[in-house]
């Protein structure tokens, strides 16, 4: 959240948070008129539709591209893989410029539009024939997309990419934009705001795995995309006619700048010596309305300290900042920056954290293509709906866990929450790797129905279908979900706590960033398993008839690769220190004794 100061009231002379009115004053600032609750239709419904779009038109992509784009299995996912990557890596990009020029009510409107554009892009390319290639006629071989209908394709994932480079870092900052942080009722509205943009988030994941999947893969894919494409369009119309209510902050500038200038005044001061009372000589200059709480000085990284000694050569302003912030850094500045060098380590294990996940939503999902997806005599389920299962538990999970868990937890150990925020990231990596063993068990079971029983017919890309039910993977996207409401919850809060504060919107970024790099390295191993065993007598792996492959084997190669990141995250975790102070880091025993934990 940036200084009041820094933004510019466009709502009604009061504003309304929780049904009571709230007004900031100051004798030398504008007032600021928060939009609180009034502004949540208009932001809500820009979130909600938002995601029904974009989930709505990404869920079903790998059934897409394999059927109407007559692409090979591994070469969607592939695709699949690299779009995902980039997606998720835009949001860095987009928290850049937001914070750096634009602000995030430009970028929000902007990226929406793009969003909007995309999914019109990708709705034509299913309905107009000359965008895509023929059909596969039964028996001959299937062509492949053109050099003019592959562009067209790549044109609409190019405008989905920015539109996500936008929207994912800023819509949750500016949604929390609009109540007063400093008041009560504000600070419930921002909370309020939270457990709304979860609940929307999942509510979009079960209509689209449901309802839209339907409709694509039962009805019509021009349909099923153009479905996706209106939503989107309301999310536009709804952000646009809120504005006149909306609290928009200005840009106040990256804190990248800040970062750049310690490491650079510490390699300029490489040469010499720290003072030995450094918590009184080092320069310690703190602005008047910096947003960032005051940090304990740490020795770790204390070739950084440096950028923070006082020389002959430095000058001070009156105010007490530096003259050149390119030679004198804060030591303030300095335990920030160590911040993030913290971060970094930690962040990196995530990449492959996210690895076994990625492949419930591709591979998992060709397991579905060739599984008995019957209910009944005449409805069968569509593969790409299974996900829901996953959703489905993490729904379940939460408040079960926020409840009765955490209560529980917290008279055990005595610490808020009940578990750190690294040792909750640790419990959902373990289920990572369980959800991997149980794919593979299950996907062994499914090959050997399928070629040692009748089957139930032929897919579309000539693959026997077992008899074996497809709610045998129930349980791996059960355990996916129970990993994401581990992992992925503790990552998100971890980075937002532990990131100064002026950083938010890079934190925000964080996470997406590691789920890019997991996407493309994802995709890398998907590539390299497939040329190295396509050439061996055991076969492809990961042959598009599932039945020829081993898909097992891959997913027993990704428990391998899990184990050893374990590993990685386990010293990292120990060597941890929290930004608090290790406040978090220490249990408290009815004796008063300290603890050491992760």
């Amino acid at each position: 959240m940036g200084d009041e100061d820094k933004k510019t009231p466009t709502s009604p002379e009061t504003s309304m948070e929780n049904g009571r009115e709230e007004k900031t004053t100051s004798n030398d600032e504008p007032v600021v008129k928060y939009g609180g609750i009034k502004a949540m239709p208009f932001v809500i419904g820009n979130e909600t539709f938002e995601k029904l779009g974009t989930v709505g038109s990404l869920t079903n992509l790998v059934v897409y591209l394999t059927t109407v784009f007559n692409m090979k299995g591994v070469t969607a996912t592939t695709f699949l893989n690299v779009f995902s990557g980039t997606t998720n890596l835009a949001p860095l990009l987009g928290a850049y410029l937001t914070d750096t020029y634009f602000g995030r009510y430009k970028t929000l409107g902007f990226a929406s539009i793009s969003s909007f554009v995309g999914m019109v892009a990708l709705m034509l390319t299913a309905a107009i024939s000359t965008l895509h290639p023929p059909k596969c006629a039964p028996g001959a071989a299937c062509a492949g997309p053109t050099t003019w209908q592959f562009a067209f394709l790549l044109s609409a994932f190019a405008f989905l990419i920015i539109g996500a480079g936008g929207i994912r870092p800023c819509n949750l900052a500016f949604g929390a934009d609009q109540f007063n942080p400093n008041t009560e009722s504000g600070k419930r509205g921002i909370n309020s705001f939270f457990n709304w943009y979860y609940f929307t988030f999942t509510f979009a994941v079960m209509i689209s795995v449901t309802g839209i999947v339907y409709v694509q893969s039962n009805i019509s894919w021009t349909i099923g995309f153009g479905i996706p494409a209106f939503l989107m369009f309301l999310s536009c119309v709804m952000f646009f006619v809120g504005t006149r209510i909306y609290v928009i902050v200005k840009p106040e500038g990256s804190p990248i700048s800040s970062v750049v200038h310690v490491i650079v005044a510490a390699t300029k001061k490489r040469g010499l010596k720290l003072p030995e009372n450094s918590t009184v000589s080092l320069f310690s200059y703190i602005p008047a309305k910096s947003i960032n709480s005051k940090l304990p000085r740490t020795e770790q990284f204390r070739f950084l300290d440096k950028a923070a000694i006082i020389t002959n050569e430095d000058q001070i302003n009156l105010d007490g900042s530096a003259t050149n912030p390119s030679k004198l850094c804060s030591i303030q500045q300095v335990e920030e920056v160590k911040c993030l060098l913290r971060i970094i380590p930690i962040w990196s294990t995530s990449i492959l954290y996210h690895i076994p996940l990625i492949q419930q939503q591709t591979y998992a999902v060709f397991q579905a293509l060739q599984m008995d997806r019957r209910l009944g005599t005449s409805f069968e389920v569509p593969a790409a709906t299974y996900v829901i299962f996953t959703m489905i538990t993490l729904t379940i999970w939460i408040p079960l866990y926020d409840r009765i868990i955490v209560p529980f937890l917290q008279r055990l150990t005595g610490k808020e929450g009940g578990l750190t925020l690294l040792q909750r990231m640790g419990i959902g990596m373990v289920l990572a790797m369980l959800c991997t063993i149980v794919s593979g068990l299950v996907e062994g079971n499914r090959r050997h129905v399928a070629l040692t029983r009748p089957t139930l017919g032929i897919t579309s890309k000539g693959g026997a279908i077992s008899s074996l039910s497809a709610m045998w993977l129930i349980p791996q996207l059960s355990l996916s979900g129970l990993s994401e409401g581990f992992n992925y919850i503790a990552q998100i809060e971890f980075y937002y706590k532990q990131f100064p504060e002026n950083m938010r919107s890079i934190a925000g970024s964080s996470f997406f960033a590691g789920a890019a790099i997991s996407n493309f390295l994802s995709g890398f191993l998907v590539t390299i398993v497939h040329r190295i065993t396509s050439g061996s007598k055991s076969g492809d792996w990961l042959d598009d008839d599932l039945n020829k492959g081993k898909l097992d084997c891959f997913y027993y190669m990704i428990v391998g690769l899990g184990i050893l990141n374990f590993g990685y995250f386990l010293l990292c975790a120990k060597w941890y220190r929290y930004k608090d102070g290790d406040i978090s880091t220490v249990e408290m025993d009815t004796k008063g004794s300290q603890k050491h934990i992760v």
